[in-house]
């Protein structure tokens, strides 16, 4: 495994970071158990969750994640081992409404930190996120930003910083971080935390992949200039970048197969670029999802690649692409084909 710094502190995380939204619902919690047993073997010391999950989103799973993490921290007593990151699930539009209705209002943090320590049996969370911004912006299949005057936001951001430095002060989070967010929050966060000693934005978690590459406009600017390193997620695209859809493969467990409401990277575009992105793959004699994984690896403003699985075998391909440098032909191909389609699945 390979290991870099949270941005701005002594904390070392692994360049891979076990994503776990499969969680308690795909996988149950036998299955979690196993996967972070191997990742904590394979050198993996950064997991990523969040309240809001097991992914797609349902009330009776809210949660679940979490407890499952939880119960296997409790019995391995491996706490001490891990840097954990979770996130406050953010405005009710994204939430579905039966989470809560405050967005992130003090009353919200207070709720969320409290619940997600509990289901995690922890005392602390290292890294905590905030999921998704309380203005209405930056929603999937979008590649830009529509201007709503109709949708009332007061800039509450000093506030919220405020309120998570109570909890920092407390011990209740180490460090904070943004998820699904822009480059004029990032830096409105940073500006905040700047000019008036409040806890400084870490890291922004964002879909980054072969074929959303929509980070690199604005935001990996931001990363490299202010020190915020982004952690990509759905790095393989919900299971798209992967040989199996191509090859023929059973894919009847698959997400994309399961969820077809999630199908924001099936588009006529999608699908003609992951060929493309195959055929170098295989030109190269490496599967899709190793080179799409090892593509984000060596990108300079990444700080860890989020990765999923639902089996184990996807698990150990997707870890084993920290071993994989791209040369820079393959490189080049990479962003000829992007050249050709750019980020067909915002």
């Amino acid at each position: 495994m390979k290991y870099t710094n949270l941005p701005s502190t002594d904390i070392k995380v692994s360049r891979i970071c076990l994503g776990t939204m499969n969680m308690g619902k795909q996988n149950n919690g036998a299955e979690g158990h196993k996967q972070m047993d191997y990742a904590l073997e394979q050198g993996i010391n950064f997991i990523d969750t969040a309240e809001l999950y097991a992914i797609p989103i349902e009330k009776e799973t809210q949660g679940k994640t979490e407890e499952i993490i939880g119960t296997w921290l409790k019995k391995t007593g491996n706490r001490d081992k891990i840097v954990l990151a979770s996130k406050i699930v953010g405005p009710p539009t994204v939430n579905k409404h039966y989470i809560r209705e405050n967005g992130l209002s003090k009353e919200a943090f207070d709720d969320a930190i409290h619940s997600s320590l509990r289901r995690l049996r922890t005392d602390y969370i290292d890294l905590y996120q905030l999921h998704w911004p309380d203005r209405q912006t930056n929603f999937f299949g979008k590649r830009g930003y529509v201007h709503d005057d109709a949708k009332m936001w007061e800039d509450n951001i000093n506030e919220v910083l405020h309120t998570l430095d109570g909890y920092v002060k407390q011990g209740k989070i180490r460090h904070i971080g943004l998820s699904n967010d822009v480059a004029w929050s990032t830096m409105r966060y940073l500006e905040e935390s700047k000019y008036n000693n409040l806890p400084r934005i870490l890291t922004v978690q964002n879909p980054y992949n072969l074929l959303n590459r929509t980070y690199e406009v604005g935001l990996s600017e931001v990363s490299l200039r202010e020190n915020v390193g982004l952690l990509p997620y759905s790095p393989l695209g919900f299971g798209r970048l992967s040989n199996k859809f191509i090859e023929g493969q059973d894919v009847s467990k698959a997400r994309i197969t399961l969820f077809p409401n999630m199908a924001r990277y099936n588009g006529e575009n999608s699908l003609k670029a992951t060929q493309m992105y195959y055929d170098l793959a295989r030109e190269n004699g490496m599967s899709l999802a190793t080179m799409a994984l090892a593509f984000i690896n060596q990108q300079p403003f990444v700080t860890s690649n989020i990765v999923g699985a639902t089996t184990m075998e996807q698990l150990k391909e997707n870890i084993d692409s920290i071993n994989v440098t791209l040369s820079d032909e393959v490189m080049a191909g990479i962003n000829a084909i992007h050249e050709l389609i750019p980020n067909p699945a915002p």
